[in-house]
């Protein structure tokens, strides 16, 4: 029972640290390992292991399915795995939870499952074998065009997470048609794919004005454009997000995370500026690692937090504000250290051009960040990757660890995917 617990909230626990910003990818593989081991005490459990799986289930959120899903993988339970799939079409938590499950076993361990969920009647079964090839890096073929065309928008969606993730290039023409489908979530996934397989036209136009809009793809969109389009552009767009207004905390965060996106060093002492800020320190800093590469809490530019500043969800019982602090973990960073820091090598960082990590983006630095980069920092860099060579694979930064070490070793420094 503590095993089936422990995997159940070990994965909500995931979940929060592959977005991270203080996690690296071998202090991911060390929580991966704790997951695996409860996993593989479930299995010595055999039947009572699934039944405790089962029992948990009453409350089937994201960790119960996963848990759940593995073992029935595993075990090779269709039974069981048939119910999940059916509870997986009502509740999007047991969507996500299964989908991670097809996501954490070997592909070996799918053999049988995805080709039937692929060829299903069924639309959500349909989606749930092409997230499966997503997340393995596995070509569905044909099903994976087909899908671009059916009825039901949460299978198009996921047909070109699919296309973009697996640099199916041949699909652009498809892709670019599905920028402008009735479904929002379509819109985005079709240009975010479009965009990392080539597209500078209609797909990073319409990201451009999705990004402007008061809407749930704005940041994501952003983040796109500020990647995909050339300098000049780029350095557009974050003007425009000064000129729009910084009259709220909103728009303010929004322009320091832009400005670390966007690479430009003319925005570092501003950066700095801002690290007097409470408010926005943490942030500044981060954006400011992103642009130079400096590790802060490495090379001693930290400060101690601040007195009474909140951070995020208290035990305040008629305090409503449950929410996870976007900054957390992230250090503080001693401004005064920083100015001395940045004046010293600013010089060899000069303005005018895209800096990421310290460097002209590259593969070669793209691949340095997938190994030793924190996870806010590798999930920018597998984005950067498929923009410098479009037609390749987008790695996978949420990928179980120790998959993700086996395809950052065997693969050489311009070809990490």
């Amino acid at each position: 029972m503590q095993h089936a617990q422990e995997s159940a909230m070990l994965r909500h626990v995931r979940s929060v640290l592959v977005r991270a910003p203080h996690v690296r990818l071998h202090q991911l593989q060390r929580l991966d390992e704790r997951i695996a081991a409860h996993l593989d005490g479930l299995a010595v459990a055999g039947a009572f292991g699934a039944e405790c799986c089962t029992a948990a289930l009453e409350r089937p959120g994201t960790g119960e399915v996963f848990a759940a899903a593995v073992v029935a993988i595993e075990s090779r339970d269709a039974a069981a795995l048939e119910r999940l799939i059916a509870l997986a079409g009502a509740l999007p938590p047991a969507r996500r939870g299964l989908l991670s499950a097809l996501g954490w076993v070997s592909a070996v361990q799918l053999k049988g499952i995805v080709s039937p969920l692929l060829t299903a009647a069924d639309a959500g079964r349909k989606a749930l074998g092409l997230g499966a090839c997503r997340l393995h890096h596995a070509d569905p073929g044909a099903a994976l065009a087909a899908a671009l065309r059916d009825a039901a928008a949460p299978l198009r969606a996921e047909a070109a997470r699919c296309a973009g993730v697996l640099g199916r290039s041949a699909l652009l023409p498809q892709l670019l048609d599905a920028v402008a489908d009735a479904d929002p979530q379509v819109q985005f996934d079709a240009a975010s794919a479009a965009c990392l397989l080539g597209d500078r036209g209609a797909a990073l136009d319409h990201l451009s004005a999705m990004a402007q809009a008061d809407k749930p793809h704005a940041n994501d969109a952003l983040t796109g454009v500020l990647l995909a389009a050339d300098f000049s552009r780029a350095q557009g767009v974050v003007r425009q997000l000064a000129q729009a207004g910084r009259e709220t905390l909103a728009q303010r965060r929004r322009l320091v995370r832009a400005c670390g996106l966007l690479g430009d060093t003319h925005f570092v002492p501003w950066l700095i500026d801002l690290m007097a800020d409470d408010t926005l320190a943490r942030l500044a800093g981060e954006a400011f690692s992103l642009i130079t590469g400096a590790d802060l809490a490495a090379l001693d530019l930290e400060r101690k937090p601040p007195e009474g500043v909140e951070a995020g969800p208290n035990e305040d019982p008629e305090d409503e504000n449950v929410a996870l602090d976007e900054d957390d973990s992230l250090p503080w960073p001693d401004q005064g250290k920083l100015q001395r820091w940045w004046h010293a090598r600013a010089a060899g960082l000069p303005a005018g051009r895209r800096i990421f990590m310290g460097a002209v983006p590259s593969p070669e630095v793209m691949a340095r960040v997938l190994r030793e980069g924190f996870q806010r920092q590798r999930i920018v860099a597998a984005q950067w990757h498929c923009l410098l060579a479009p037609g390749s694979r987008l790695f996978a930064t949420a990928a179980p660890a120790w998959r993700q070490q086996r395809r950052v070793a065997a693969a050489p420094a311009t070809a990490v995917a």
